[in-house]
């Protein structure tokens, strides 16, 4: 890397420093922190949700996807999120912003108590966030694997610096510094992803990219190709549809964030369709690669192996800093949501008195469990050294586990459900969990198709099964349901119960 790139990289943290110190004076309270108080406009909320759903590992082993199999990586990745958002813009968008408006709730597992009982608000929230810091520690990974391609930093080292720079900003300054790295994040995306673009254009000729398909190796041109299949397409259609609709707690923070119900639909038709247009232009240079750096062994390396081939002094240290936002802001989103469940669900079970904190005493609190959290996460990263870490993390652990966690979460949210209890949540929790451990790690020879799908079957049969066959829906719960079914304003609703009248039942 040039002098120029490391100035553009440095020119980056500086700006991600200006937005932290501006967040800041933004956050007095953990609603302010975690929430924002509802203050987020839905355009700046849409281009969140979907920038949220990004980070270095789009560059590393989704790039090798795309290296060695072709566009099906766009088939099996953005086309099934951008669908699940479409779907859940109807269905979950709204809802999750009047949990905030009505109830008061600051955690997207904080409504859990009152919905069903305080165990499955434990267990729920104790998994996810074991869940959720081996996925942050897979994608620190990703980006050092990306600082030692660029620059050959080495791991190490990499992790220790961008943890650091992480946690300087979001601890400081909340959901503000997060949302706002996103809209900065999708700048310096923009900018480099059509810097890419033109570069392979000018490479391979104007008429790319309609005629590179026949020079491509065989297949690379199929929706359908390599260990993709029509079942797995099919598979992360549903787990996307859970995951990317709140079962990724970060994305249900989005919602929440928006002003109100109307509007968080409307930010989520945005990243819908940002998430259906916009992975096309990042994904056909990589698609294209086999026909600009061929012969790599390691296809995880094929995008460093572009942008050093392709763009000149500068772009590459912006392709850098793109980098460095797409992983640091969504471990920031991460890290924020993870720090409510654990201040406003596990801590006050675990020691009572935290409810009884200050407001300025929750928000330090939160500001420290927030550096424990990405700490912990660094700890994992470097523990593992990356050997065949981020691909197996982000789609055979996160990708499999995430129905069985969401399905009570997101279910619960919706009126046709009202009537299922806690002991569907439960079981359907941990016979879903049992059965990727078992197809997983017992069963010699299993597609991932099956890995990713049926956990999220086998889940959603039982909650719909025993909620049926045994509904235990008590008039509480199904109040709350039901009040999420409009906004407050047109109700006539001004009523903002408490956290304990949520959280406590």
């Amino acid at each position: 890397m040039s002098a120029l790139d490391w100035i553009v990289v440095a020119g980056y943290f500086l700006v991600v420093v200006a937005i932290g110190w501006w967040s800041k004076q933004r956050v007095h309270t953990v609603a302010d922190f975690f929430t924002a108080r509802g203050r987020i406009p839905w355009w700046l909320s849409g281009i969140s949700h979907h920038m949220s759903g990004y980070s270095a590992v789009m560059f590393v082993a989704f790039a090798a996807v795309a290296y060695n199999d072709g566009i099906t990586v766009y088939f099996w990745w953005p086309l099934t999120i951008g669908l699940g958002v479409g779907v859940g813009a109807f269905l979950f968008a709204a809802r999750w912003n009047r949990l905030r408006a009505k109830h008061d709730v600051k955690s997207p597992l904080e409504y859990l108590a009152r919905r069903y009982n305080l165990p499955t608000q434990q267990v729920l929230a104790y998994s996810g966030a074991a869940l959720k810091v081996v996925d942050i520690a897979a994608k620190w990974v990703a980006i050092s694997v990306l600082l030692k391609g660029f620059a050959d930093i080495p791991l190490e080292v990499g992790i220790i610096f961008t943890g650091i720079a992480t946690m300087a900003y979001m601890t400081v300054g909340g959901l503000w510094a997060d949302v706002l790295t996103d809209m900065g994040q999708f700048v310096i995306q923009a900018v480099a992803g059509f810097a890419m673009l033109v570069a392979v254009m000018m490479e391979l000729g104007a008429d790319f990219p309609f005629t590179m398909w026949g020079d491509l190796p065989e297949g690379h041109g199929d929706p359908i190709a390599g260990s993709v299949t029509t079942w797995l397409i099919i598979a992360f259609l549903f787990v996307k549809t859970f995951e990317y609709n709140g079962g990724m707690w970060n994305l249900a923070q989005r919602y929440m964030a928006a002003p109100s119900g109307t509007e968080a639909r409307r930010s989520a038709l945005l990243s819908c369709g940002l998430w259906l247009v916009w992975p096309l232009i990042l994904f056909l240079p990589m698609v294209a690669a086999p026909l600009i750096v061929p012969g790599l062994t390691a296809g995880e390396e094929s995008y460093v192996a572009l942008s050093k081939e392709l763009l000149p002094a500068g772009l590459i240290g912006l392709m850098l800093a793109g980098f460095f936002s797409h992983t640091m802001a969504m471990v920031a989103s991460d890290s924020n949501v993870i720090t409510a469940v654990i201040t406003r669900d596990i801590a006050p079970v675990l020691v009572p008195k935290v409810r009884r904190l200050t407001e300025r005493a929750q928000l330090t609190f939160a500001r420290i469990t927030t550096v424990l959290f990405v700490s912990l996460s660094m700890a994992i990263a470097i523990t593992t050294r990356g050997e065949g870490f981020v691909l197996d993390t982000v789609v055979q652990l996160v990708a499999a586990t995430m129905g069985p966690i969401s399905i009570p979460l997101m279910l619960g949210l919706l009126p046709w459900f009202r009537r299922i209890g806690p002991t569907a949540a439960i079981v359907s929790w941990a016979g879903g969990l049992l059965v990727w451990y078992v197809v997983r790690y017992q069963i010699d020879g299993s597609t991932e198709a099956a890995i990713v799908g049926l956990p999220l079957l086998t889940s959603l049969v039982l909650y719909l099964g025993i909620g049926f066959l045994k509904p235990e829906g008590t008039t509480e719960s199904e109040e709350l349901v039901m009040s999420l079914n409009t906004d407050p304003d047109d109700d006539g609703s001004e009523e903002r119960p408490g956290r304990s009248e949520v959280a406590t039942g």
